[in-house]
């Protein structure tokens, strides 16, 4: 959701908070073009197996089946923006902000080894192609800041 709401906060011209770790670390997230997640979803539905009940042994199907879905490959924050300056023709207001200690985290990165083994999920968007969609998306369907009719 950050480059949804970066995007429409550049174009507005207004500031895009920015973290950054302990000692001017990098604060990295992993982010995941839709599509990929909606493969991911696709895939996952009708996998339930048997449930693992106490001792491992089986009880019935099992109710849900829970799979990370993500790109695995974190980028700097910062990166991001820099790619939607580009893309937007706009310089973004950054406004470098410390990370706050109340459990937000570093870095974020998908362990998607359950999903790739049971489900063949492997993500295929990088975040320049991603984002470049996005983009193109974004402009057609808030033109001058409003909703398109479509």
């Amino acid at each position: 959701m950050a480059y949804f709401f970066f995007s429409r906060d550049i174009l507005k011209g207004k500031s895009i908070p920015i973290f950054e770790a302990a000692n001017h670390g990098t604060v990295a997230r992993d982010f995941t073009y839709i599509d990929d997640i909606v493969k991911g979803c696709l895939g996952a539905l009708d996998t339930a197996q048997k449930s693992t009940g106490s001792g491992g042994k089986k009880k019935g199907p099992a109710q849900l089946r829970v799979y990370n879905l993500g790109n695995t490959s974190p980028v700097p924050v910062s990166d991001l923006v820099s790619i939607l300056e580009r893309l937007l023709k706009v310089k973004a207001k950054r406004m470098i902000m410390k990370l706050p200690r109340n459990g937000d985290v570093q870095f974020t990165h998908a362990n998607i080894s359950l999903a790739q083994r049971e489900l063949g999920y492997k993500p295929t968007t990088d975040l320049q192609t991603g984002l470049k969609k996005f983009v193109q998306w974004y402009l057609s369907y808030y033109r001058n800041g409003k909703k398109s009719a479509q």
